[in-house]
């Protein structure tokens, strides 16, 4: 399969948009002048993202993997390829998470009283936090590889899969700044280093976009892509069950998030209709 030039801009693009949303994510965490505000807007962009990703991996990413292999294989092989590729991306994406610590887990949910604390911790709490701050761009790039290489996927399929993912992965990422932001400040007392990682551990999914390209490229099929499609759907499945409704639920009321998951939905489906 082959990938022209502008394709690779265009995909690398929206993998650096998605990954350096951690950025905007540890601004958030500095700069919200009310807690109960920001936990509103979190818990109602998690829930948006959340049902963005469900809505993309069940209507379309797992139809379209259906429909590919089908055509390869034929039925009902073609379609148990792509149930096995999706089993596999949520059974691979669940093995990395449990290979984090909590107290490393770049999303273990914390609240914005934890930023104010940071600043004034004492020493020991400093000292606690330091091995966490050290370990967390190892931790942020496991994790977010896989959400690069999705990117990188739909990216290859067009601007119907590609943008609607890359903004979808953009909003998880803003919690996931601020759940970088915080140890890092707990560990150094520095805003601007706390910032700084947040915005450097977003690089891993350009990166994991770039690791994709270089090692799937020379065997791309429209076969592999179709795999690739179905694996992706895991991957957001489990994302999006495992962290982004409980995550929503913590950080607001349970109507905003499940309004946000609805609405998300809702924009995807009527947004397809125009890509």
């Amino acid at each position: 399969m082959e990938v022209t030039f502008t394709r690779f801009v265009f995909v690398f693009a929206l993998t650096m948009f998605a990954g350096l949303a951690t950025g905007a994510g540890g601004l958030l965490a500095f700069f919200a002048k009310k807690e109960e505000e920001s936990g509103i807007f979190l818990s109602a962009s998690l829930g948006f993202s959340a049902g963005v990703m469900v809505y993309i991996s069940l209507v379309e990413l797992m139809a379209q993997a259906g429909a590919g292999l089908s055509a390869g294989y034929g039925s009902p092989a073609g379609g148990l390829i792509a149930v096995g590729a999706f089993a596999f991306g949520i059974l691979a994406t669940f093995l990395i998470d449990r290979m984090i610590p909590d107290v490393e887990n770049p999303h273990h949910v914390r609240s914005g009283n934890e930023v104010r604390h940071a600043e004034n911790a004492e020493q020991n709490e400093r000292a606690k936090f330091g091995r966490a701050g050290v370990l967390f761009a190892l931790a942020i790039g496991i994790h977010n590889f896989p959400e690069g290489l999705a990117t990188f996927a739909a990216g290859l399929s067009g601007t119907e899969l590609g943008i609607p993912i890359a903004i979808a992965i953009a909003l998880h990422n803003i919690p996931e700044g601020i759940a970088v932001a915080v140890p890092i400040l707990y560990a150094t007392g520095s805003r601007k280093k706390a910032l700084l990682y947040s915005l450097l551990s977003g690089l891993a999914e350009p990166a994991g976009a770039l690791i994709g390209f270089l090692f799937l490229m020379p065997f791309l099929t429209q076969a592999l892509l179709a795999v690739l499609f179905a694996a992706v759907a895991g991957v957001m499945i489990y994302i999006s069950f495992d962290e982004l409704l409980p995550m929503a639920e913590t950080y607001g009321k349970h109507h905003i998030a499940l309004a946000g998951v609805l609405g998300g939905m809702l924009f995807i489906g009527t947004g397809l209709e125009f890509l």
